[in-house]
């Protein structure tokens, strides 16, 4: 039984097979377009999907689209309506893309699937998202809680999970959104909306929560349940063009540009919305608790990528575990979808092995052989040194330790928004300088952006204060405090940006000016690899933790290809490459010109 399900049309769309219940492939269409973000049509991912299994249109049983654009259609026209005559611009931009393309799913899946005779059905958004945290998880049963801008109507839900069966209890609909809430002020801050979230997370340690007390008095009004209200005249986003309105703006102040100088301001706006979001996510979870007495928590939606959040949820000990959906966003829409057709529409049984869920390390993506990339770099005279998998870890290792930073191509492409050790830049967490090398130097961005600890789980509660694994890269934990170096006063008298470049503990490029970190844990048995190189460190070092970051530049996807990789690599200042056993030293590379077609030069048989 082959199902395949398909997010689209909005953010990150993405595609995901399913074959007797076992997640066989799951992918973001942005990943082969280099497109970041991409909402169109995801047919490369599709594309992948089938030829890795070898399978026709005919042989897919069942295609599943992650929500039901006829209820997100009736959405939008009951906005705009009860809203006229303001938002007719918006209107005016969003009905020609409606009419075209988003209201005609199911023609638009028969066109692009010739000879496809199995059936097409047709998911709600949160469903998809809830489904994509529960049935994967390790849990026979949990609370489900799925957050993020709008669905069709949802933007919060609670739902029980048990056995192959979810029952969506409460919900919050639209315009009261928590994840739009904190787009607005991720757009005032001057980000971009749907990718900038992180950013905003990541400058909050800097900020002081000085408008937290405004925003619950005014703008966000919260019951003791977890349930709000936004108090619309502060936000555009039902039928304008922009996040925040002229009222937003008298209160704080013109949005800053893009571009512009970070002033404490958006420090202070950081801190206080993630404040507020940590409050909020705090009592939906123990409201969730409450309702369901389930002992155990799963999450998806673009918000339950707020691993500051999670982690504090994590804190509370509200309950035994937590398990998040590691593409919680739209692109996990896809896998959700695909999922609850096996276990809802068919209804078929759950398999669970207590502690290990079936994301498979969410390595669902592309894979390329050693051949293969032997092939790429003879054919096109690039040097290079092969090495064997028994010295293959040991040499990278010494590399790391000389101060080197290594682009990291392996294995199978993650499914999500995180690197999590196949396609990755990689290099020791124990610099000084580290952080604000890989910042401007290679990844091209604000030098504020902390980066992710990737350390042995072995070792984990050696360096972190934290009693669970964290493969995604989705809890944010304290180092733990033999590690941390005590501020002197004049350092605690430091404000915004100033705090940046103080090391913090043995760990400095990858410890925030919190002292806590974004941590993954490294397992043997899901990447043996990572594992085996960073033990390979540790063995040289005595240090079990290195810096993992997504292998990519600013404004663009995650590498998906050699040929990805090797432009990437050339692009920066990274000083090695190592793609599958092979290890390219940047010195002795051609002359690289990025202005012919790469894509088309590089492309194999």
């Amino acid at each position: 039984m082959n199902i395949l399900g398909i997010s689209a049309f909005f953010h990150d769309s993405a595609a995901a097979l399913i074959n007797d219940g076992k997640i066989i492939s799951a992918v973001q269409e942005e990943r082969f377009t280099r497109k970041k973000h991409d909402p169109d049509f995801p047919i490369n991912a599709i594309s992948f999907c089938l030829k890795k299994e070898n399978l026709k249109n005919e042989d897919i049983d069942y295609i599943i689209f992650y929500e039901k654009p006829f209820i997100k259609f009736e959405r939008l026209l009951d906005t705009y309506l009860s809203f006229a005559p303001f938002g007719f611009k918006s209107f005016q931009k969003a009905m020609p893309i409606w009419i075209k393309d988003k209201l005609w799913i199911k023609q638009f899946i028969l066109t692009h699937f010739k000879g496809f005779k199995g059936k097409i059905l047709f998911s709600s958004h949160h469903r998809s998202h809830a489904a994509s945290a529960f049935y994967p998880s390790p849990f026979d049963k949990s609370a489900i809680i799925t957050v993020d801008g709008v669905g069709e109507w949802s933007t919060t839900t609670i739902a029980c999970g048990e056995n192959n069966k979810i029952n969506i209890i409460k919900e919050i609909n639209f315009p009261h959104s928590l994840g739009l809430l904190y787009s607005a002020f991720t757009y005032h801050s001057g980000f971009k909306v749907n990718s900038g979230e992180y950013k905003l997370m990541g400058l909050a340690p800097y900020g002081n929560p000085k408008y937290v007390q405004f925003i619950l008095d005014n703008i966000i009004d919260i019951k003791d349940d977890g349930s709000y209200r936004l108090n619309m005249k502060f936000f555009d986003f039902a039928t304008g063009l922009k996040m925040t309105s002229k009222y937003f703006d008298k209160i704080f102040g013109k949005p800053r540009k893009n571009e512009s100088q970070i002033t404490q301001r958006e420090m202070d706006l950081a801190r206080s919305i993630q404040d507020v979001i940590e409050i909020v996510m705090l009592k939906i979870a123990k409201y969730a608790k409450t309702i369901t007495g389930f002992n155990y928590l799963c999450l998806a939606g673009g918000v339950a990528l707020n691993c500051v959040a999670n982690g504090k949820i994590l804190r509370e000990k509200i309950f035994k575990d937590i398990w998040v959906q590691p593409a919680s966003g739209d692109a996990g829409g896809a896998l959700g979808a695909a999922l609850s057709v096996w276990y809802e529409y068919l209804d078929n049984k759950r398999n669970i092995v207590k502690n290990t869920d079936n994301q498979e390390g969410s390595y669902l993506g592309t894979e390329y052989s050693n051949e293969h990339i032997r092939k790429f770099l003879t054919d096109h005279n690039i040097p290079f040194i092969e090495t064997t998998d028994d010295t293959l870890f040991n040499k990278v290792a010494e590399l790391l330790k000389g101060g080197f930073v290594i682009g990291w191509f392996q294995g199978k492409m993650e499914f999500g928004p995180r690197a999590l050790g196949n396609r990755s830049i990689i290099a020791d967490a124990r610099s000084s300088i580290m952080q604000k090398k890989l910042n401007l130097k290679i990844k091209f961005r604000e030098s504020f952006r902390p980066f992710a600890p990737a350390v042995l789980n072995s070792k984990v509660s050696e360096f972190f204060e934290i009693d669970k694994t964290s493969p995604y890269m989705l809890f944010v934990c304290d180092v733990k405090k033999k590690h941390q170096f005590k501020m002197s006063d004049k350092h605690n008298k430091l404000f915004g940006i100033e705090k940046l470049n103080i090391a913090r503990s043995i760990i400095p490029a990858v410890t925030h000016v919190d002292y806590s970190a974004r941590l993954q844990t490294v397992h043997e048995d899901t990447n043996p690899k990572f594992y085996k190189l960073i033990q390979a460190f540790n063995n040289i070092t005595g240090c079990p933790v290195i810096i993992n970051t997504s292998f990519n530049v600013r404004g663009e996807p995650i590498v998906e290809s050699p040929i990805d990789a090797y432009k990437c690599f050339m692009r920066t200042e990274m000083d090695y490459l190592v793609l599958g056993n092979f290890i390219i030293n940047k010195n002795n590379q051609p002359q690289f010109n990025d202005d012919i077609n790469w894509k088309e030069k590089f492309t194999l048989d």
